[in-house]
């Protein structure tokens, strides 16, 4: 029984549907997708990076511009609507309306607007770099054996135009907020579901071979657009999502499901795992995560990771990130 077991000696978390050994890795998501991310590189994973730092740029800059958070430069994917709308738009299927968004006296691209630390100085500037990022990201699922994605959130602005699903609020980190020209979207079960699956398809297409894992941030919401007091929204977010993973998870023998939220979240573990704010997760969080993940998983070799300070450097722009994108939620007339 849970109540004679101490949280720390709680097992049995996880049973591996396949081994990743050998495969080539990629993860994409939101905040605790990047610790999954540093954890595989640290240990020796066969991690894919395919937008990878260029030699000149020193290490304590390489956050700043994006790289070295995930497998691709897209930033922090929130959505099963993100997800599956940057896959279309990589093969060439959806090409939203908005192309630029200003800021200050420069551009920035919609959906990634925070991927450099400057605007650039034209829509084509935008679109030039748009265009190399999106043929990296299709080269991303042709060379990748098993891509980890993590469920962040169920609310997302999105273009009334053409549906086009943006990671921060029109008018945070560039553009202009109108709500004639923009929705708050809060994905259901079945929007979740219809999204992945077709996301699914669309990179099964390109590589037939692909595996999938599937995680839920146990990071709660700081801050709605909804109505609903901030703890009912996260349960409303979380539950949805981590239904909509356990059914994929059953459902395709390609597609696997790591519970993060259940061991950081659930009432045995008693909130040891966040920091002081009750929302950001401990190192130790993540490294007990990472030990139940390992146990299944065993890593190839343990090689020395990045600096500290970038690691940290990395957590702090995450957290930055997603309080900006949801404090701002509740500031804009629905």
């Amino acid at each position: 029984m849970v109540q004679d077991v101490y949280p720390l000696d709680i097992g049995e978390w996880y049973k591996r549907k396949y081994s990743l050994a050998g495969k080539r890795i990629a993860s994409a998501g939101s905040c605790f997708a990047q610790h999954i991310g540093h954890a595989l590189r640290r240990n020796g994973f066969n991690y894919v990076d395919v937008e990878p730092a260029p030699g000149f740029l020193a290490v304590a800059d390489q956050i700043d511009y994006g790289y070295g958070l995930y497998s691709g430069r897209y930033g922090n994917i929130y959505t099963s609507r993100q997800l599956l709308q940057l896959a279309l738009r990589a093969t060439g299927q959806f090409e939203p309306s908005e192309q630029a968004w200003n800021k200050g006296e420069g551009f920035v691209d919609p959906f990634r607007p925070e991927i450099e630390p400057e605007p650039l100085s034209s829509p084509d500037a935008v679109e030039e770099y748009r265009q190399v990022h999106l043929k990296a990201i299709a080269s991303l699922f042709k060379q990748t054996d098993v891509f980890i994605f993590t469920f962040g959130l169920t609310e997302t602005w999105a273009s009334k135009a053409d549906g086009a699903a943006f990671p921060n609020c029109p008018g945070v980190a560039g553009g202009t907020f109108d709500a004639e020209r923009y929705d708050l979207l809060n994905l259901t079960y079945g929007d979740v579901v219809d999204d992945m699956e077709r996301f699914f398809e669309v990179a099964r297409t390109i590589n037939p071979n692909i595996h999938f894992l599937l995680t839920v941030s146990p990071v709660p919401l700081v801050a709605t657009a909804n109505n609903d007091q901030v703890i009912v929204a996260t349960t409303y977010s979380k539950s949805i999502l981590r239904a909509a993973a356990g059914f994929l998870s059953k459902q395709y023998d390609f597609i696997d499901y790591f519970p993060a939220y259940e061991i950081i979240s659930s009432s045995p573990m008693r909130g040891m795992f966040f920091n002081p704010d009750m929302r950001t997760v401990s190192a130790h969080g993540v490294q007990h995560v990472m030990t139940q993940f390992f146990a299944e998983h065993t890593p190839p070799r343990l090689l020395k990771g990045p600096p500290h300070g970038a690691v940290n450097r990395a957590d702090r722009e995450r957290i930055a990130c997603e309080e900006q994108l949801l404090s701002v939620f509740g500031n804009r007339e629905r």
